[in-house]
């Protein structure tokens, strides 16, 4: 049986672990302030945990709007670098983000019984928007990862935000997709009986339903005797990870462990990122190019001030072709809506 400090040590290695080949110890990383905004939640929770556990993390500001005391003063015995702190209610908002290098947004309320999508989204666009307006004004510099579903209309929102309070940055705002590709690299290694560790799959253009394309032709490493059906059924699996954790669940709650993990990781990409750490590239749903529409997600390489570059799709398969296709005109809507919102009043 594994020792504790084994344990430990698996448990931070794999929450730091990137494609860098450099890495840095306590000792010698800057001193860098993450800011959870939901972090009583059922996925903030874990996520302060996993940040914990990050050693590149000097500072842990824990923000919710109940519940933060408890889960500061938890994770705060824990014998990492960082100092955690909790901060409850929105008179203490401003301290909690004061001086935050990166700031995770897992705030939002789950989708309850007799709950319309309608009635969801209004909730968690409107928290969106109120915290977006706080960081705009304690720290407008901050990287912004967002969580917060619908992930797709969010970050639009949070976008028109900070255009609003002038401190818009599109370098420094990011659509965490990451579930979506932990999920892709889990399920194509489980079929291809490939170590999973090795596996890299892109998943590209929003964070919900078909708007999920997973690049199984770009995986790597590549496997020329998955069938067609196969490739739709591992797409379709991905696209529809949610609904399977949900189903799981028996309706008693969501994927909040794995997109802990997910927040975890593309949290410790941006903070290499700035920490100068070189060829650091996640996906990420962010503003773009690449297609016709104003945020899209591919492939990111994050750099010291967030997006150093938006990398482009590469070379699709005939049924990618068709699947980014059908994605475009719902995450077009998806994204008018969450600029719409953010308009009102």
């Amino acid at each position: 049986m594994r020792t504790t400090a084994a344990m430990f040590r698996s448990i931070k290695s794999s929450v730091t672990r990137s494609s860098c080949r450099r890495t840095y110890s306590s000792e010698s990383a800057p001193e860098r302030k993450v800011a959870i905004l939901g972090a009583a939640g059922g996925i903030g929770q874990p996520l302060s945990l996993l940040m914990k556990l990050n050693p590149l993390v000097s500072s842990l500001s824990l923000y919710d709007i109940a519940g933060t005391p408890g889960v500061s003063a938890d994770v705060s015995h824990i014998n990492t670098r960082s100092e955690a702190a909790g901060y409850m209610g929105d008179e203490n908002l401003g301290k909690a983000l004061e001086g935050a290098d990166v700031v995770i947004i897992p705030a939002g309320v789950p989708r309850k019984p007799g709950m319309t999508r309608d009635d969801l989204f209004n909730i968690n666009a409107g928290i969106v928007k109120g915290l977006c307006t706080a960081i705009a004004k304690y720290c407008p510099h901050a990287l912004v990862n967002m969580i917060s579903n619908p992930v797709n209309s969010t970050v639009p929102i949070a976008a028109e935000v900070f255009k609003k309070a002038g401190t818009y940055d599109e370098k420094r705002l990011f659509g965490v997709t990451t579930l979506d590709v932990v999920r892709a690299k889990t399920f194509y290694a489980g079929k291809v009986k490939a170590p999973v560790s090795g596996v890299n799959v892109p998943v590209v253009g929003g964070h919900a339903g078909i708007t999920i394309l997973p690049l199984f032709s770009q995986a790597t490493p590549q496997a020329n005797n998955l069938s067609q059906e196969e490739i739709v059924a591992l797409t379709k699996r991905t696209q529809d990870g949610g609904t399977e954790v949900v189903e799981a669940k028996a309706g008693k709650g969501s994927a909040t462990l794995s997109m802990a993990y997910a927040g975890a990781i593309f949290a410790d990409a941006c903070l290499k990122g700035l920490n100068g750490v070189p060829d650091v590239v996640e996906c990420s749903f962010v503003q773009s190019n690449v297609t016709e529409l104003p945020f899209f997600a591919s492939k990111v390489r994050l750099g010291k001030n967030g997006v150093e570059e938006v990398l482009g799709l590469g070379s699709l398969s005939d049924y990618e072709k068709q699947g980014l296709e059908a994605l475009l005109p719902e995450l077009k809507s998806s994204i008018e809506k969450g600029i719409a919102f953010a308009y009102k009043s």
